[in-house]
């Protein structure tokens, strides 16, 4: 009985040494989240994951103890087992359930919050394929979003204004991206129509993040009668058929040029 007991201590060491490692990073790097709601999404699955691993742990000293009272000690092969199923369970719920990246036709989805870590999200999994001052933009962006969707939660989801803001932020923010990634990387240095793909996602996204930082400031100032007056205005500056298609007028030529 007693070397059950200390079979079953050697168990729940191991296992209180997994959740250390889970909760100090895991087995894994992960890429910085770009804002609060992308940040929030992956925590509450780092926490389903550690829920999972405690679980299965405390299942496995649950069925260890039982079975060192039932045989009298689960000897040396027992310990051994259990040890593996420790190591087992932990490295399986360490890397499952992924977080879920949502697709583009999904971002502008549900209430505000959730369209915002949506869209932070999907940004932070385009990163790799943007150029480097792309990559600063979309991080500088992921916060601006965060400050959008507060200020948008205070206002009439049905009101013009943040209909169209919505649209610009879960449509056309994103059809850009998608619009530069179809194409191919060799032809994407190269210059068509006075400025290269590079240039010109890096300058489109940069449009975005200020009209995404001016509609944040009306927003808080309240003044939703003039940032209906300059929704009008993203009509006229990104193309009504464009925006609606989620791609702004200034990215597509080159792409089509180059298909």
């Amino acid at each position: 009985m007693a070397d059950s007991t200390r079979q079953s201590d050697v168990i729940l060491r191991e296992a209180k040494s997994s959740l250390v490692t889970q909760r100090s990073g895991g087995y894994h790097r992960r890429a910085p989240s770009i804002g609060r709601g992308s940040a929030d999404l992956k925590q509450r699955n780092l926490k389903t994951r550690l829920k999972l691993i405690g679980g299965s742990l405390l299942a496995i000293l649950a069925a260890t103890t039982l079975a060192g009272i039932v045989i009298d000690g689960i000897g040396f092969a027992g310990v051994v087992i259990a040890f593996f199923a420790v190591i087992a369970a932990t490295l399986l719920f360490a890397n499952f359930p992924k977080v879920r990246v949502p697709r583009r036709s999904d971002l502008n989805t549900g209430d505000v919050r959730q369209m915002v870590a949506r869209t932070e999200l999907w940004l932070e999994h385009q990163r790799p394929a943007l150029p480097p001052p792309a990559v600063t933009l979309v991080d500088q962006i992921g916060v601006q979003l965060d400050a959008l969707g507060l200020q948008l939660a205070n206002v009439d989801p049905l009101h013009p204004a943040a209909v169209e803001t919505r649209k610009l932020v879960g449509e056309t923010l994103p059809g850009m991206v998608e619009a530069y990634r179809r194409i191919p990387a060799p032809l994407r240095k190269e210059q068509r129509a006075g400025a290269t793909p590079e240039q010109q996602i890096v300058d489109s996204l940069g449009k975005i993040s200020a009209e995404i930082d001016s509609v944040t400031r009306q927003l808080a100032d309240g003044a939703l009668d003039d940032l209906a007056v300059r929704t009008r205005y993203l009509d006229y500056r990104y193309g009504q058929d464009d925006l609606g298609a989620g791609e702004p007028a200034s990215l597509p030529a080159p792409e089509r040029q180059e298909r």
